[in-house]
């Protein structure tokens, strides 16, 4: 049996990629910049070169059409004399070559030049082909490739009506030093480039790192992690888009902590609050007789205890619910009409002086299904604290910016120590607890989560005027859909 080798992580870090891409960019960049400043310099050699072309030969031309030959005092009439003169007359540059050429191309071609070396791989007065390719050119100006330097070349014929060999005057520009300062600015660009390319890696990686730093703080915490500890949460610093990551990031860690413990709330009430209907019912099983009579005396207390457990589970999958975003489903209920509607159901509760308060005649934007639910439950909780004949009261209200609908008893009330407590889950007040009809505790707790499914909405006790408690559910007015 061969064993597959191993695979190893050959994943690229973004702090790597994003180092490597902006190394690209500005090497094509510089690069660009290299080579455009290398053709611009060019371009600026090859103009200065044609300007200086057409200057010297239009020189030439003007000294032909008026110049006088020094030893008769009248025009040339001897290509070699006028070819003379005028090139005593010049002062050329450095890299131009003026010359004269009399005669057939050939052996027979004579040049007349300038006393002086010119800074080139070989002359052009001493490279007899190139000499010959221009006498027999027909065109006034070219370019020479030679393998000893390039050659720029303007002629301008001499003509002599046929008197003589033939002749022309030329003027040569060697363009090997002026292209050098333009490949020797390119190069050194490229030195350039290459040391702001090494500069910007450097630079580039530690500002690299320190931007996404965060992002390695949000894969660290990621790592750490668990079911049981989602408490870590990442620093949040600055206002750009990595802070926004890491608010977001901490605001998913506040969702996951919430749903998680919502769970494991769950499981805790579910596992605290149906293991005692679980003892019953297996107690009772267990020790259950051949008489008849004591079989259906245990058969009756099974199946209340069956029903407990089946309220409870019913109360906690609705508080799981709660959790949810579709919870609540709000449209606009007319006040007046839905506690009226609370009032004629809560009546079938139990024998009390059910008393239907002053309403509400104006429309609000709720969940009139859970707001039923929510009242209907705080009128059994009030009819559950007191007795046949005593006074419970429903009613709502409008007040300010928000509305108030509520259900109050005249029972024991509430003492002020277990004011918070009786909201929370399986928790009772202690003097309403002889007042206990087996429920379990959620009652109070469903109250709470449907108020505050609702925006901004909760629930909050009030002492009831001549004893007693008052349970308010405190709405936030909001606009209709």
């Amino acid at each position: 049996m061969t064993m597959s080798p191993k695979r190893t992580d050959r994943r690229v870090s973004a702090r790597v990629r994003i180092l490597l891409w902006l190394l690209l960019v500005m090497a094509v960049a510089l690069a660009a910049v290299a080579v455009a400043t290398r053709s611009i310099l060019l371009r600026d050699v090859d103009h200065r070169i044609n300007q200086l072309l057409t200057q010297e030969t239009g020189e030439f031309a003007n000294f032909v059409s008026q110049g006088v030959d020094p030893a008769t005092g009248r025009p040339f009439t001897d290509p070699d004399a006028l070819l003379r003169v005028f090139l005593q007359r010049q002062y050329s540059d450095p890299e131009e070559e003026l010359l004269g050429l009399v005669g057939p191309p050939g052996q027979g071609l004579r040049v007349v030049r300038q006393s002086r070396d010119i800074p080139s791989g070989i002359a052009l007065h001493r490279d007899r082909p190139s000499l010959d390719a221009i006498a027999a050119s027909g065109a006034s100006s070219g370019r020479l490739e030679r393998a000893r330097g390039e050659v720029r070349w303007a002629k301008v014929p001499i003509r002599n009506g046929g008197a003589g060999p033939g002749a022309a005057f030329v003027v040569a520009f060697h363009a090997d030093s002026e292209r050098a300062v333009a490949d020797e600015a390119f190069r050194a660009l490229l030195a350039i480039s290459g040391v702001a390319l090494l500069m910007t890696t450097g630079i580039g990686w530690a500002v690299a790192g320190r931007i996404l730093a965060p992002v390695r703080v949000v894969r660290a915490t990621a790592a750490e992690l668990t079911e049981r500890d989602l408490t870590q949460r990442i620093p949040v610093q600055g206002r750009d888009d990595i802070a926004a990551l890491a608010e977001t990031f901490n605001a998913m860690l506040d969702r996951l902590e919430q749903a998680f413990a919502g769970q494991r709330q769950f499981v805790d009430d579910a596992g605290h609050e149906l293991r005692t209907p679980i003892t019953i019912v297996r107690g009772h099983l267990e020790l259950m007789g051949e008489d008849p009579a004591e079989q259906r005396e245990t058969v009756r207390l099974v199946t209340d205890e069956l029903d407990r457990m089946s309220r409870i589970v019913e109360d906690l999958l609705l508080l799981a619910k709660a959790e949810r975003p579709d919870f609540v489903r709000t449209e606009p209920v007319q006040l007046a009409e839905l506690t009226a509607d609370v009032f004629v159901k809560a009546r079938a509760l139990g024998e009390r002086d059910w008393v239907l308060d002053p309403v509400a005649d104006r429309a609000a934007v709720l969940d009139p299904q859970r707001i039923t639910q929510a009242m209907v439950q705080l009128a059994q909780n009030a009819v559950q604290h007191t007795v046949a004949g005593q006074r419970i009261a429903i009613g709502s209200r409008a007040v300010e910016d928000r509305i108030e609908l509520y259900v109050a008893d005249g029972g024991p009330g509430v003492q002020e120590q277990d004011a918070d407590i009786i909201f929370e889950r399986f928790r009772r007040g202690t003097a309403r607890r002889g007042a206990r009809t087996g429920g379990a505790g959620l009652g109070l707790s469903i109250v709470r989560a449907i108020a505050e499914g609702h925006r901004g909405g909760r629930v909050e006790l009030r002492p009831t005027e001549g004893g007693g408690a008052t349970f308010v559910l405190v709405l936030t007015l909001q606009e209709s859909p």
